[in-house]
């Protein structure tokens, strides 16, 4: 295991962003989106530009339950059905920048959830595999990923916390639930020079983390503390976890 090093970043998330207008001339879900944008997440400090741009283009409210769709751009998680959430929009962003995409990688994301975070890194990544244990959530994120176009994004039903061998090695790896320890083989999958992003802790509370392999090594940074549902599996949680 290599060293534990801390590097907190300043949690400006933390502080509630103003609510987007609902009701403003024009697309109020777009001019929602562009508040979105400025407020939740450039102005705390995401700045690559590229993260930015996908967040412009791709709209959260696809992905949200009709009854939710006017609060999609609330910095929030919302439920999406199945136990699952989709993450609050600066959380999404901060775990998106942290990978450092340019655009030419295979990326694989496990928890596929609503099928946001895979939108948005179809538009960063060469290739996406998104991996769902929950076949119907898994079935709802394929059918709009297509709709809205995102052809390299492929959506495999299993086990995230055993990762995807048969498209292995990773240049980025993303976990969208809380893992109570690393998942090894995602440690596996991940290629010289790619970033593993993911929360680590007890069920209730996380550390955000990222590791990086480097010639070195295996390099560890703790990024912020998190909330996210439980990553169950193999190399998870168990499903008594949720009970």
């Amino acid at each position: 295991m290599p060293p534990r090093l801390p590097t907190w970043r300043a949690l400006k998330w933390l502080q509630p962003s103003p609510e987007p207008p609902r009701h403003e001339e024009g697309d109020p879900l777009a001019v929602a989106r562009e508040r979105m944008v400025e407020e939740q997440i450039a102005a705390r400090g995401i700045h690559d530009e590229r993260v930015l741009a996908a967040l412009r283009a791709i709209p959260r409210h696809a992905f949200l339950p009709d009854h939710l769709r006017q609060d999609a751009y609330l910095d929030t998680p919302l439920p999406i059905g199945s136990h699952q959430t989709i993450s609050q929009p600066y959380v999404v962003a901060l775990m998106t920048e942290l990978l450092g995409l340019d655009g030419d990688e295979r990326v694989l994301e496990v928890g596929t959830g609503s099928g946001y975070q895979a939108a948005l890194l179809s538009r960063l990544a060469q290739e996406v595999f998104t991996i769902e244990r929950h076949a119907e959530l898994a079935a709802r994120a394929r059918q709009v990923l297509a709709r809205l176009h995102c052809s390299n994004v492929e959506v495999v039903v299993g086990d995230g916390t055993c990762g995807l061998a048969a498209h292995a090695p990773y240049n980025g790896i993303i976990v969208t639930a809380a893992a109570p320890h690393v998942p090894q083989p995602l440690l596996d999958q991940l290629a010289p020079g790619g970033t593993l992003v993911l929360p680590v802790g007890e069920a209730s509370s996380q550390v955000l983390e990222v590791w990086r392999r480097t010639p070195a090594g295996l390099e560890r940074e703790e990024v912020a503390p998190v909330a996210f549902v439980p990553l169950i599996g193999e190399h998870g949680w168990s499903d008594d976890v949720c009970a």
